[in-house]
């Protein structure tokens, strides 16, 4: 009988959901045989001559199956990686995009860059709007001290995963999850009535992109924090006109955006009157990506 090693059954899996036309197989493969492994992805590569137990393949072999027929190995695992933090994941939220990290990261560089000109023992209060598993605000609060977060969504099935992941990054001291839509929940008695700076990745896909969207995307992924009205600008239409009651003077906004959205966006905010200074950032694939927008001190 073959015996098969860490090394044979990544480049058997690679293969094989390449032969699927599946995005990614590399990454999928990886994902699937450290998880039934129990391994971190880089130790697959310093045992790559370590054989798999039959009970093992087994497993895997169910995996397998299923991230051939689209289905997002991500969801298959419960878990992924995200601004080199482990996040849990289900049908319930989106999974998080590298796009998005980098909405994060300068997410994080505004609020160090604040803190060097302001007090720096001085809390900086962030706004993540359309939070998902939490995965924004988990990274800031981890990345940046003395930083308080109030993160909405609303889907509470998508909060009990966030809920899971601050517990999971011991952050529950840092950031507080709230169910309802954008600013709804905000209570200004009760939380922080305006915010040094406001994040969203929002849904942003229009009726006719989600047509055309992969089927591991489509088929699995929560709708409503895919879609956006027939121009997939619902929700940046919305944000544009409340976020001046919730933004501090010199604070600032920033969105992810469709790679066709930048200029549709920019006028949006333009129109608020609410920004002295507008950017769009391109992200690795040289696509519009991030929107930051400084609020008039």
């Amino acid at each position: 009988m073959e015996q098969w090693t860490i090394q044979k059954l990544l480049n058997w899996i690679t293969q094989y959901l390449t032969d699927k036309k599946i995005d990614t197989p590399r990454l999928n493969a990886e994902m699937l045989l450290s998880n039934t492994l129990e391994m971190q992805r880089i130790e697959l590569y310093t045992m790559f001559d370590k054989p798999v137990a039959p009970p093992q393949l087994a497993k895997l072999h169910k995996l397998v199956k299923r991230a051939s027929e689209n289905e997002p190995s991500a969801y298959i695992i419960g878990k992924t990686e995200f601004y080199s933090l482990e996040i849990n994941v289900n049908k319930n939220c989106l999974i998080p995009r590298p796009e998005t990290e980098l909405l994060t990261e300068r997410a994080i560089e505004f609020l160090r860059e604040k803190s060097e000109t302001e007090n720096k023992n001085e809390n900086k209060y962030v706004c993540d709007l359309c939070t998902g598993s939490g995965c924004v605000a988990i990274a800031i609060a981890k990345n940046q001290p003395n930083t308080k977060i109030i993160a909405t969504d609303i889907c509470d099935a998508a909060l009990t995963i966030a809920a899971e992941n601050i517990e999971k990054h011991k952050l529950t001291d840092k950031i507080i999850l709230l169910c309802g839509d954008l600013f709804e929940p905000l209570i200004p008695q009760l939380d922080e009535a305006k915010f040094d700076l406001i994040v969203c990745n929002p849904p942003y896909v229009s009726d006719e992109e989600f047509e055309k969207l992969d089927k591991n995307v489509k088929d699995y992924e929560p709708k409503s924090a895919l879609l956006a009205g027939k121009d997939g600008l619902d929700i940046y239409k919305r944000i544009a006109g409340e976020v001046n009651n919730f933004l501090k003077p010199g604070a600032a906004l920033m969105l992810e955006i469709g790679c066709e959205q930048a200029k549709a966006v920019r006028e949006l905010l333009e129109k608020s009157g609410v920004f002295s200074e507008i950017t769009i950032e391109k992200d690795h694939q040289n696509h519009d990506r991030i929107i930051t927008a400084k609020h008039k001190s």
